[in-house]
């Protein structure tokens, strides 16, 4: 299978590059690297500097030789597109809307238009905010506006599409730094460098957590077959507070917890209905934060 995947030097992309490697597909990244890093990069992946949000028409097939460099993954026939590019995040949006939802509704409207004339089928990577109010942040309702999309390519032109919602990833890859980082990748950096966690409102905000080999599981077992559009919930179906999540880590002098003020835009809980997934893949996520957060303590001591 010939894999395009779009955010290849991210967290997610990463992780799914590894494994469609593993599993002996051809695979072509694109990345504008504003969040990856190139030290992600994975030996026989072919990456491309390219921002799918450009106004240059990703389907044209005529690419000078002067661009060939930035440009000639275009030039592949691809049997499927993950398109996992996207700003993420609630606060950002918040400080940059219009960027924000420029962006993730442009670089997904160029994706689906390109998967329409390569014919290839589209995975898209949604989110969870979905079920806490549109218009709560410009990141959930651009999220939202992919989906959208999605169903939009798949109705009238027949374009095979699958969105997968994620529910707060973690693992191998995951960002510890800058407003795009991971809460799991925030603790863990303090845990590592013996600092305080900082915990935002009073910690009791639930969420679902999911390790992203599960993430890479389902995404593996939907591209094996044809969608219109449907919604794949990617979440364990069990959550915990921040406040336990910091307590995973163990109780010791230099752990004490630093709260900050609550910010707009965020919600009290995420948990998955992960029933459908479960039913149409055959997806079933073994991954335990508890065991996860257990091994980063043990590997310390």
């Amino acid at each position: 299978m010939k894999c395009l995947v779009t955010g290849g030097v991210g967290f997610v992309g990463t992780n799914l590059i590894k494994r469609l490697l593993k599993d002996g597909h051809d695979v072509v990244s694109v990345d504008n690297y504003s969040t990856g890093k190139k030290e992600n990069h994975q030996e026989d992946c072919q990456y491309y500097d390219f921002d799918v949000s450009s106004k240059t028409n990703m389907f044209l097939s005529d690419v000078s030789s002067s661009t060939y460099e930035s440009h000639g993954w275009k030039k592949k026939k691809y049997d499927i597109i993950f398109h996992l590019a996207a700003l993420a995040r609630i606060q950002p949006s918040l400080k940059r809307p219009s960027k924000t939802i420029y962006n993730n509704f442009i670089s997904t409207l160029n994706v689906l238009e390109y998967a329409r004339n390569m014919k290839a089928k589209v995975i898209y990577s949604g989110s969870s905010t979905f079920h806490h109010g549109l218009y709560g942040s410009p990141y959930a309702w651009s999220k939202y506006g992919g989906e959208q999309l999605c169903k939009l390519y798949s109705k009238v032109y027949g374009v095979s599409t699958a969105i997968a919602r994620f529910y707060n990833v973690y693992g191998p890859h995951q960002l510890e730094d800058g407003e795009y980082a991971t809460v799991i990748g925030i603790f863990e950096k303090q845990f590592r460098n013996n600092e305080s966690f900082t915990i935002v409102g009073d910690g009791e905000q639930r969420r679902d957590f999911t390790h992203i080999d599960d993430i890479v599981d389902a995404l593996v077992l939907m591209s094996k077959k044809e969608f219109k559009g449907e919604k794949f919930e990617l979440g364990r179906g069990k959550n915990y507070s921040i406040n336990e999540v910091a307590a995973m880590f163990g109780n010791n002098p230099y752990h004490s917890r630093i709260y900050l003020p609550q910010r707009s835009g965020e919600y009290p809980f995420t948990l998955a209905d992960n029933t459908f997934v479960k039913k149409t893949l055959g997806w079933n996520p073994p991954g335990s934060l508890k065991d996860y957060i257990k091994k980063i303590v043990n590997d310390k001591n």
